[in-house]
């Protein structure tokens, strides 16, 4: 495929992302997209905020603000965070967007018009005390299939099983922790999944290249049977239960479910991006329009799964359209806190904010994709952090440029050597790096960022072992030739090494590039070394790039297991 789709699972709205929400779907994405678009893919990179549904209305009450006017405000705030951590979205939506509006209540329409919608007198928690109806994710009990006491009313989020309110043992408010609740009639729409079972089994065994994890929690609601699911809510923040204007009999007053619009929004986040850009938005998402040649890569923690293998598939397959639905999803584990739980309440982990206010962008994105929670659930601690960025990127790729840079300016007079021709070890050398090169592109292209990482670090130490060998240092006095041929090899290995760091460090790569090259254009990724090892011009200039990572010092690890909480060093 020539065209890439690649979606992240959308941020909600309520306040700023951890650590954990970063790498569980916007950070891979981000690398996915930057690894395309330098292998000269045309790519759309999508995401936006998540705004519907209670959460949003008690944060924006909680905030002094009306929920209209915070949700824009958290939209800036988690866009503006989102590019200081380089991640280049080409749309960064609003899932209350007038384009979400729009093409909500479209699949609506259609999926009403095609029988897959129905009115049903359901029994809804109603919260005396709070005086509301509690949408599902604010009744909390016990698990009724696994036990766990603090199951919320939608989704428990240690078995992953979908549930309503009154599947809860013990419910209680999440709002106001009261038990004076009771279950009133209210009419909402139903979609009909389970109409959809043979569909969705069929087109799930039919991706067999997908992840265990997304296929085995996929395979896991269709045998446990899936139910039909309620698409609108009780609230008044939302989009309306209308089409063309003319709100439904019997719906004045309530919303389409949060789950039910939010993943509609990649394709509103895309009608955003062409309403802004004058691009035809529809050439990425109906097949009838040249979608055909697109491929739609998803990107999402483990708690999305289902959403995204059965909720969405299901508006799409039931709008009888020619619609592009995802042909691959990256599903992601955990990471975790010292064994804990992120947690906002708990003083406990760190925020994108904080993570700023710490340290680059880099060093977060290095550390964070090297470790990414794919096999299992990863463990973020303050000590795995400091080593990882010391032996990584200080000893081992910062070293690396700033040694062969300092030394080809003290020694050759800034400019890039000119005379000798590269020889075995060279050779040698390139042909090392090319078989990791291989394995590295593979990884990437099969979006295994954990193994993309261990291959680019073994490239970055194959560097270091060249000039342990080439000893230009030792060969200045007795043979100036051979150690310029050394300084010229090594100078055009740093610039490809900036290339394919480039997914995970971007400002890094950046600042490479334009030390040695003068321009960021060299950042393209190779199908060979051999084809980079000559790119840079014999006697151009180069500088001394600012040093690229400092050392974390013990005394800063202390400092901040005891601000984010965690175990004392």
């Amino acid at each position: 495929m020539s065209r890439y789709l690649i979606t992240s699972a959308l941020p909600y709205i309520n306040g700023v992302k951890h650590l954990g929400n970063l790498v569980g779907s916007m950070l891979p994405a981000d690398a996915y997209a930057r690894f395309h678009r330098a292998r000269g893919r045309e790519v759309l990179f999508v995401c936006a905020t998540d705004e519907h549904g209670t959460p949003a209305e008690l944060a924006a009450h909680e905030a002094g603000l009306p929920v209209a006017e915070y949700c824009a405000k958290m939209h800036t705030l988690q866009k503006g965070l989102g590019e200081r951590f380089g991640l280049s979205f080409d749309s960064f939506g609003r899932s209350h967007s007038a384009q979400n509006h729009e093409i909500t209540q479209h699949f609506y329409h259609q999926l009403d018009k095609n029988g897959f919608l129905e009115e049903r007198v359901t029994r809804q928690v109603y919260s005396i005390d709070d005086g509301r109806f509690l949408p599902d994710r604010y009744v909390v009990g016990t698990c009724k299939y696994c036990g766990y006491e603090k199951a919320r009313g939608d989704q428990c989020e240690n078995c992953t099983r979908v549930l309503d309110p009154t599947d809860l043992i013990n419910p209680h408010s999440a709002i106001s922790g009261s038990t004076n609740i009771e279950t009133r009639d209210s009419k909402h729409l139903f979609l009909k999944q389970s109409q959809m079972v043979g569909r969705l089994r069929e087109w799930i065994d039919s991706k067999k290249d997908w992840p265990l994890l997304v296929t085995s929690i996929a395979r896991k609601w269709l045998d446990e049977g899936l139910n039909d699911r309620s698409i609108t809510r009780d609230l008044s923040w939302g989009i309306p239960v209308t089409y063309k204007g003319e709100v439904r009999p019997g719906f004045e007053g309530k919303v389409f479910y949060v789950w039910f619009d939010a993943p509609i929004e990649y394709i509103g986040a895309t009608m955003e991006w062409a309403d802004a850009t004058e691009n035809n938005w529809k050439r990425w998402w109906r097949e009838d329009e040249g979608a055909t040649d697109v491929r739609y890569v998803q990107v999402m923690g483990k708690d999305n799964v289902p959403f995204h293998t059965v909720g969405f598939p299901v508006t799409l397959f039931g709008s009888q359209e020619p619609w592009k639905v995802v042909d691959y999803i990256k599903g992601l584990n955990w990471m975790n806190y010292y064994g804990g739980k992120f947690s906002t309440s708990g003083n406990r982990g760190v925020f994108m904010d904080q993570a700023l206010e710490l340290l680059p962008a880099d060093y977060w994105r290095w550390y964070l994709l090297a470790n990414a929670p794919e096999s299992d659930d990863s463990n973020f601690t303050w000590e795995h952090f400091q080593a990882t960025v010391n032996h990584d990127l200080a000893d081992v790729l910062g070293n690396f440029v700033n040694r062969i840079a300092k030394f080809c300016t003290t020694r050759f007079e800034g400019r890039i050597p000119e005379q000798g021709e590269y020889g075995a070890l060279e050779t040698e050398t390139t042909a090392a790096l090319d078989q990791r090169l291989a394995t590295l592109t593979r990884y990437m292209e099969a979006l295994e960022f954990r193994k993309s990482a261990t291959e680019l670090r073994s490239m970055w130490v194959i560097g270091n072992e060249y000039l342990q060998k080439a000893e230009p240092w030792m060969k200045i006095k007795l043979n100036p030739v051979a150690a310029g041929v050394s300084i010229r090899y090594a100078l055009n290995l740093a610039l490809a090494f900036a290339a394919l760091a480039q997914p995970f460090i971007p400002e890094t790569s950046a600042k490479i590039s334009y030390a040695l090259a003068n321009t960021d254009s060299a950042l393209t990724w190779p199908k060979t070394l051999t084809d980079r090892l000559s790119q840079l011009t014999p006697g151009a200039p180069i500088t001394v790039p600012e040093v690229l990572f400092a050392k974390i010092k013990d005394t800063q690890v202390a400092e901040w297991a005891k601000r984010f909480g965690g175990v004392d060093p």
